[in-house]
């Protein structure tokens, strides 16, 4: 990455690596930090709990924001893959369990991130998804919520959640729409089928597509032409969640959705999301 020298280690988190401009106007997250054979890239709870925290500490109250200032921050990861999606081994226990309250205390806090994300923390943020390797499930919402998606080519993504009874929960509709029909949206979602970062970038998915290798400089390219027209990408950032609202409410409603269809899949569902979870685990150690 070509701004390596701008950049420095700040706190530390267990899963994530975060490195941040020195004045705190860009800040590059690396998702999976702690990425071993057999740790599966998905959305742990403690990858989860350090996501939050860290967006957590980088947002600004509406007082401390400084007229014209627009900030940067970059969703990546460490792994080979950019996110796998949730975290089926708890899903499928919390579901034998009938843990409603858990298996929505799980999706509440994605939800929390990814409102988080698509409304620029609060307003003075650009958020980018730079896609370097697979974004399954999850991983692709994560990505869908961020204000631009920059992925390399050749990346698998997609929202596979029908193979096992299952819909992507956690803003995939919602983020998909603004992008797409509610139509081809429908047909994402309920085909299952996996696409190429190319064959998403025709379809309007993603918004910048560049050869393998390329995709940090391009995020830097992107986030120093912003930085030339500051106050048209902070307001822009005003009028997209008022004219394209993707609201909380929204998100919660349609999760607690998902919570309760996830509580009636039956035992062949089941196996089908541990068969994932083996699978994860497989090619984590074959990624080592």
């Amino acid at each position: 990455m070509n701004n390596v020298e701008k950049l420095q280690r700040t706190r530390s988190f267990p899963t994530i690596r975060v490195e941040s401009e020195p004045s705190g106007d860009a800040h590059w997250m690396y998702m999976h930090s702690d990425v071993a054979p057999g740790v599966r890239p998905c959305f742990r709870s403690q990858m989860l709990d350090d996501v939050l925290s860290f967006m957590n500490s980088i947002t600004l109250r509406e007082s401390q924001r400084q007229p014209g200032k627009l900030r940067h921050l970059v969703v990546a990861s460490d792994a080979s893959a950019f996110n796998l999606g949730g975290d089926l081994e708890l899903f499928s226990q919390l579901i034998r369990e009938n843990n409603r309250d858990r298996l929505l205390s799980y999706a509440r806090r994605c939800i929390d991130g990814v409102h988080h994300l698509n409304t620029g923390l609060g307003g003075d943020v650009r958020t980018i998804a730079l896609i370097q390797g697979d974004a399954l499930g999850g991983g692709l919402e994560i990505a869908l919520s961020c204000h631009t998606i920059v992925a390399e080519e050749g990346v698998d993504m997609g929202l596979p959640e029908v193979l096992f009874g299952l819909f992507p929960g956690m803003g995939a509709y919602s983020f998909l729409c603004k992008r797409v029909s509610p139509q081809v949206a429908e047909r994402i979602i309920l085909d299952g089928n996996i696409y190429t970062s190319d064959e998403l970038y025709k379809m309007g998915v993603v918004d910048v597509l560049v050869p393998k290798g390329q995709g940090a400089a391009a995020v830097q390219t992107i986030i120093d032409k912003q930085r030339r027209s500051p106050h048209a990408h902070l307001a822009l950032n005003a009028c997209r969640n008022l004219a394209q609202p993707v609201g909380y409410d929204e998100l919660m409603g349609i999760t607690e959705v998902w919570v309760d269809t996830a509580l009636t899949l039956g035992d062949k569902s089941l196996k089908m999301m541990e068969r994932i979870v083996r699978a994860q685990e497989k090619r984590s150690i074959r990624a080592a």
